[in-house]
């Protein structure tokens, strides 16, 4: 079982990778995926790339896939779909561009914040979100997330190092406790909002938890 990080250490390894020639989804990852070299174009290759990204770090999928509909259908089936509003770095994100709640695209979660997710995506491009060629590094409204596929991962330890990383379900807590000096940074920023907190994932939820029961007073 691989961690968050090594899965991302793989993805973020492919950045810049384009298929050869251009549309014809000819890439690697299809020629793992598929055991064979595809001539194309009946290949996109999003989902393609994350399970090979996959295979490489050791994170399991409930399927094997190549289609972002099979996995939402299967991470459901396993008790592994996460919806938007709780996506997590390591999750696999799944995109609408369209309206019909239909997942057009995937990517793996970097980060999330202000609103957006920012995942590495496979056969994407500017110009070109869903079947664009090339691996790159995405910023999308989180608007546009269907929901997730969440692996299992072997845990370890996801810290915090300033406000903005806190995830934004809790970060509006987390700064009231900084405001009352409950949480201290290193006094780099007068507001206390820049500051180096270094708070683990655990310890965040926890500060959370007594905050909204109490703990602190008003």
């Amino acid at each position: 079982m691989a961690t968050v990080s090594e899965l991302l250490a793989v993805a973020r390894g492919e950045i810049g990778v384009k298929e050869d020639p251009a549309d014809s989804n000819r890439v690697k990852y299809n020629t793992a995926y598929y055991g064979r070299e595809v001539q194309g174009p009946a290949y996109p290759w999003c989902a393609a790339f994350l399970w090979w990204c996959s295979q490489k770090a050791g994170v399991a999928w409930p399927v094997k896939t190549a289609s972002c509909g099979a996995l939402r259908t299967a991470a459901q089936k396993v008790g592994q779909w996460v919806e938007a509003a709780a996506v997590l770095p390591g999750d696999i994100v799944l995109y609408d561009f369209g309206t019909d709640g239909a997942p057009d695209h995937c990517g793996v979660v970097e980060y999330v914040k202000n609103g957006t997710v920012t995942s590495i995506e496979g056969n994407t491009a500017p110009n070109n979100d869903a079947n664009g060629g090339m691996v790159m590094r995405r910023v999308r409204p989180i608007r546009q997330v269907v929901g997730a596929f969440r692996p299992e991962y072997e845990e370890e330890s996801v810290r915090y190092q300033h406000l903005s990383d806190v995830p934004e379900t809790f970060r509006p807590v987390i700064e009231k406790l900084m405001d009352l000096g409950v949480i201290q940074g290193d006094g780099s920023d007068p507001n206390g909002h820049g500051d180096v907190i270094d708070l683990s994932h655990d310890m965040v939820r926890l500060l959370v938890m007594a905050y909204r029961a109490g703990a602190f007073g008003k």
